[in-house]
């Protein structure tokens, strides 16, 4: 499967990041009524193994690349991918209550792109080594400059160091995740690679559950659907991610999927009842994170050649 063209690719991000945002108000709705956060990570990653069957059993290429995993010969280590987003669903619930969204958002944002630019120049994704430059710091630093003026106004909890350091090390986490199951769908197929993510973050997720104790009670499931569809937004994102990463790269991934997370919440405050409405810091930050996109894939033009006058002699023949 060829790479989307680029523009077409960070379109595709952007919209799994709408989704993303989209995930985050199910999930943390889900946790909220059955009164454990983790339960809402359990039914999202559930949702989307359950997605991942269905295609093993109606997609022929899915199970090709999947039979191919020993013949891909990738390390052993780029099979972990899906422990960077199971770090950052377990994250969320513990870090927000403490230091409010905001300052979790902001952290978590500076991790990856502070991941970004670092699994880049280490060539960590299929893409190989992509050079620290000026423009792709730049796009760093403003992305997380959007995303900290698209913040303002929201409520700030308890600065504990710890919880901001875990923050920024979730940020951290997405961004190995991006790379290493960009190297995965780069050798064995997207749609295998999505499979093995979810495998590996629903474990994880799951013997965390277990641990916490977290399935010991019966919670009261709410019976409104919609509460159970984040197992599909996280199906598209990682799918996006994937698309994005072989692309352009895991930094501009990252930044292109804040982006379509702040348009995501600015539609939600759009749409659903008792909405703020319209709130111009955070379309302020979306417009400025999409420029960050631009600013980071700013490459350095080679140094123009200059003609240098040379000498001839009397015969016409260049001296020098």
């Amino acid at each position: 499967m060829r790479p989307l063209p680029l523009p077409a690719a960070l379109a595709v991000v952007v919209l799994g990041g709408v989704a993303s945002a989209a995930q985050g108000v199910v999930n943390a709705e889900l946790g909220e009524r059955t009164g454990d956060p983790v339960l809402g990570a359990v039914v999202n990653n559930l949702g989307g193994c359950l997605i991942v069957l269905a295609g093993l059993a109606v997609v022929p290429s899915m199970r090709a690349g999947l039979a191919g995993l020993r013949r891909a010969g990738l390390p052993w280590w780029s099979y972990l991918g899906g422990l960077g987003g199971a770090v950052i669903v377990l994250t969320a619930p513990v870090v927000v209550p403490v230091l409010g969204v905001a300052v979790f958002t902001i952290a978590q944002v500076a991790g990856g792109s502070l991941g970004g630019l670092a699994v880049d120049r280490g060539g960590l994704a299929a893409g190989g080594r992509l050079p620290l430059t000026v423009p792709r710091v730049a796009g760093a630093l403003l992305g997380v400059g959007a995303v900290a003026l698209a913040q303002l106004g929201r409520p700030v909890g308890e600065l504990a160091v710890g919880l901001v350091l875990l923050s920024v090390v979730g940020g951290l986490a997405v961004s190995l995740q991006s790379a290493l199951n960009g190297r995965v769908a780069a050798g064995i197929g997207p749609a295998a690679g999505l499979a093995v993510n979810f495998v590996v973050s629903t474990t994880v997720i799951g013997a965390v559950a277990v641990a916490a104790g977290s399935l010991a009670d019966q919670p009261r499931w709410p019976t409104q659907w919609w509460l159970y569809v984040g197992g599909v937004f996280g199906v598209g994102i990682v799918l996006a991610l994937l698309v994005g990463v072989r692309a352009a790269g895991v930094l501009r991934t990252g930044l292109a999927l804040v982006a379509g997370q702040l348009g995501g919440a600015l539609l939600l405050d759009l749409a659903l009842p008792g909405g703020p409405g319209v709130r111009l810091p955070v379309l302020a930050g979306a417009v400025l994170t999409l420029l960050a996109v631009l600013v980071a894939g700013v490459r350095r033009r080679a140094p123009a050649r200059v003609a240098v006058e040379r000498e001839r002699d009397p015969d016409g023949r260049l001296v020098g």
